[in-house]
């Protein structure tokens, strides 16, 4: 009896200890696009993009050239020559899947590339986070931009992203 007594206390009470908790949510997304650094990243990454992806197409097109000189050439060479050729086509090909899955793949060099840029503007950007959610008593803080799937409906009145970007200096500044 008493165990259900003391159950049933703790279990009156559990609505009004998640009660007291404060909530908030920002966009994290919202708070980057106002960022003038976040501007520059998107502009060199940019610029790193069309290098690589323009390595990408010239050793495409030295693939079809290769392949175009082998049909234009085929009826002059021995089965021999022409395997020798496909052979180096087919070299040529691995090679050039090799560069993107290097440069373009899971974790490749361009990922490393714009976690390398973005990493200091992030941890600019949550260290704000963390002292407004302390300043505002905040127990838990969404980010909406990460999984908008996870919040159905958010009020703007518990949106502190603006508060983020009061914090980092750049009210007016985009």
């Amino acid at each position: 009896m008493e165990k259900s007594l003391k159950l049933l206390l703790l279990l009156s009470l559990f609505p009004m200890l998640l009660s007291a908790q404060k909530m908030g949510y920002v966009d994290t997304e919202y708070i980057l696009n106002k960022h003038p650094d976040y501007k520059k990243i998107q502009e060199e990454m940019a610029a790193v993009s069309t290098e690589w992806r323009k390595e990408a197409q010239n050793l495409e097109d030295e693939i079809q050239q290769m392949y175009s000189d082998l049909q234009g050439e085929q009826v002059l060479l021995t089965d021999e020559m022409y395997q020798e050729r496909l052979a180096l086509i087919r070299e040529k090909q691995q090679e050039a899947r090799a560069f993107n899955n290097r440069i373009f793949g899971e974790n490749g060099q361009l990922y490393q590339k714009q976690s390398e840029l973005l990493q200091p503007l992030q941890s600019t950007i949550y260290d704000a986070i963390d002292r407004v959610a302390k300043r505002n008593g905040l127990a838990i803080l969404f980010d909406k931009a990460t999984s908008p799937t996870s919040i159905i409906y958010t009020d703007p009145r518990h949106d502190y992203s603006d508060f983020i970007i009061e914090e980092l200096g750049l009210e007016e500044n985009n």
